[in-house]
Order: C-alpha cells, then structure tokens, then sequence
C-alpha cells in the first residue's frame, strides 16, 4: 500500500513553486499527497485554479476567502489581529503564539489532523505547528522546510517582537520534527548554530531542466534585463538598477519587471525616477505574475537577470532566491549583488555572470557597459549558466536529495 504525505503551507500552491515541486515528485515516486492550504490573495487564487486542475495531487483550501467565504475569512482575520496584540502583553504561553503567526494554524492543524497520512511536510513557519500537531495525532512524521531563515526574516533586532515570535516557534517545534531542510548552505548553517543537535539538509530553489534553451546569439542592438518577484517592492535591490540606467541612459537597454505590483508601489518607483532627472525616459515594461511553471520559457527572452538582494536582513543576506536558478535554466547571464549568499553561490559557480556591490548604482552600471561593449563575453556567461543548469543547477538532481530523505523517514 502506497505512503500518503500531507504538504502543509500558509500560502497558496501558485506562491511556493518548491511546495509544488515536492508534490509532483512524491506523485511521481509513486506516494499519495495532499496539500493543505489557506487563501492568500486574489491573482494566487486565479494561478491556482490555472494550476491545480494540472496536478495529479489533492488539493484542500481551508480557512475562507474575502469573496465567496467572507464569515470565516473575516474571523480568522480578527482572531489574528487580537492574538498579535495579546502576544505583546502576555508572550506566548496558552497558545498565543500558534494564533500570532497566521491567520490558519489551527485550520490547518484542524484539517491536516483529519487527513490521515504517514508523513506531514511544513512549508512556512505558520504551518509548522499544524504539521506537528497532525503527526501527533495519526502517530506519524513531520518535516519541515526551512526556506528562509525564518527568525531573522523582518529584522536582525533580537528584541523586536517578529523576531522573538519566530525564534520560540523555531525552539519549541524544530526538535519535535524528524527532518529539516534549508534553501542555502548559509541558512543551514546558521540553524545549526542555533540547534547544534539538529540536521538541516540544504535542497537549492532549482527548476526542472529546460531541454528548449539554446545559446543566444546577442545581434540585436537593445539589452534586455530581467527581474522578477511575487510582489515588486522597493527592498529588494531595484533603485541600484534604475541608478545604473541613469548613469549609461545613452544605451540602448530594456528593463522588464515580473510581479504584482501596486499602484502605490508604481507611484513610488515614477517617483525615484523623476529624482533621478533622465534625459530620455528609461524603457521599463512590466508583467503581470504568471504560473511558475511558465516562467523559464518567459525569462529567455532577455539577455541578463538581476538579482539584486539588497542584504536588508540577515536572511537576505543569506538566501538563496530562485531568481539565479530560473535565470540559469534561462539561459540568461547572471548580475548578482554581493550578499554572502550570492558571492559565495556566483563564486561557486564563475563565469556565468558578474558580481557588483549592492547599493553601488555606479559599479553596476559599469557591468552593464561592459557586456554591452563586449557580446562575446555576454554569449559565454549565458553558455555556461545553460551548461551549469543542464548539469548541476535543476531539480532533477535535488529531487533525488528530496525522496531519499522522505525514504529514509517513513521507510
């Protein structure tokens, strides 16, 4: 009789692409799943029902929706706010943790705890008690992924309230679970220094291999650079590109940005654009969120992909986006800025593109010259960035790492 294994998030399918990723390979290796989810905003909600439909997996959304299932929604919601305030005067005994980090834990525990499985994965802090729980109920496992460095996500303050919320969820779970994983080296690393008895085995935010990308051949006269993002906001490194664009507005560059993106945030960007007094207008085009499994096909229309972590937190210092590896599977040239992440992973990986200095507009713009000045050189880098996918940089090789560690548990 085939194992069942319960994904657990709290977020949407279409918002973690590395939830949906372990789902397809279980189904493939032959276990049956379930994802439990909760709603989280609307254009999620339209991918999903692009996605799911697709899948060979179950999924279960719990918790309403501000449209269709507004009581429960509403309630939920309240819940939440009144437990961060509680939080604040009484911490976290009774509970109040659980209640304070997501809208759902208790949903989600609640459904995940009658959905009967063998092994319950955690995908998102919020989700880790409800994983726990649900194991302790059917007597089964629990693991739980780690793709951020989740204590240190909002702040490096150990006092700030964030910090300590996700830090005692961190201590009380993590030992209660019977594997962990990381998206970086430099995460697992800093959570065993926090849990020296604990193992945490790093899976990278790599894409299925993309057989379709050839090398490019860089005749046209426009640089196309792309970045993209769930939501496009203003910490995460694009006031160094708008910088560089300033300094070479001469040359003939596209900037495409993918994500959802608000109106407030579009105000915020025209804005810094106007400061930066242009000359001629820079040639910015943005892109509505599209499904993750379509993002490669759309990345390889560009020449170079930005990932321009700007180091705000120690975990974005230490992340590993999937930006890099969609950019990979892309076949793109890679700019990254010098987070310890970055660096190391750039450095691991060389030429395949070129590290600047984040925040440095001036030192960013001078990379950009010099591959528009040099196309031979921006051919290699996008050669070898293929050659590192193909061989090294896609899921088929961590999907093995994946299922032996889910073999190894509930063997």
């Amino acid at each position: 009789m085939s194992k069942t294994v319960i994904l657990i998030t709290s977020g949407q399918p279409s918002l973690n692409p590395r939830l949906v990723k372990e789902a397809n390979a279980l189904i493939e290796a032959g276990y049956n799943v379930n994802v439990i989810y909760q709603y989280w905003n609307s254009w999620a909600t339209n991918l999903d029902k692009k996605l799911l439909p697709q899948k060979k997996w179950k999924a279960i959304r719990i918790g309403g929706d501000p449209l269709k299932e507004k009581a429960v929604y509403w309630r939920t919601r309240i819940i939440l706010k009144v437990s961060r305030k509680l939080v604040k005067l009484f911490g976290f005994s009774g509970n109040l943790a659980e209640l304070a980090i997501g809208r759902c834990t208790f949903q989600l525990a609640k459904k995940a705890k009658h959905t009967s499985g063998d092994l319950y994965i955690a995908h998102n802090l919020a989700a880790l008690p409800a994983a726990v729980l649900a194991a302790k109920h059917n007597n089964a496992k629990c693991g739980f992924d780690a793709e951020d460095l989740h204590r240190y996500e909002m702040s490096d303050d150990d006092l700030n309230d964030d910090v300590r919320l996700k830090k005692y969820l961190e201590e009380k779970y993590f030992p209660l679970v019977n594997y962990l994983t990381t998206s970086s080296p430099e995460i697992a690393k800093e959570y065993e220094a926090f849990f020296p008895s604990l193992k945490f085995n790093t899976l990278l935010n790599v894409f299925p291999k993309n057989e379709t990308v050839l090398t490019k051949r860089n005749n046209e006269e426009t640089l196309k650079l792309f970045w993209f993002s769930q939501n496009v906001g203003l910490s995460r490194g694009l006031q160094d590109v708008l910088g560089a664009l300033k300094i070479i507005e001469n040359e003939k560059i596209e900037f495409h940005i993918l994500g959802f993106l608000t109106q407030q945030v579009k105000i915020e960007l025209d804005q810094i654009i106007q400061n930066l007094n242009f000359i001629h207008s820079p040639k910015i085009i943005f892109h509505s969120p599209i499904e993750s499994t379509e993002l490669t096909k759309f990345a390889s229309k560009f020449d170079i992909g930005l990932a321009t972590e700007p180091g705000f937190s120690i975990n974005n210092d230490i992340a590993l986006s999937n930006k890099i590896f969609t950019y990979a599977q892309a076949g793109l040239a890679i700019i990254a800025s010098d987070t310890t992440a970055q660096k190391q992973f750039m450095t691991s990986y060389p030429n395949m593109g070129e590290i600047y200095e984040k925040k440095n507009s001036t030192n960013l713009a001078l990379i950009l010259k010099k591959y528009i000045e040099h196309k031979e050189l921006l051919t290699q880098h996008q050669a070898q960035s293929i050659r590192y996918a193909k061989e090294k940089l896609n899921w088929e090789v961590e999907k093995e790492k994946f299922l032996t560690i889910i073999q190894s548990v509930i063997s």
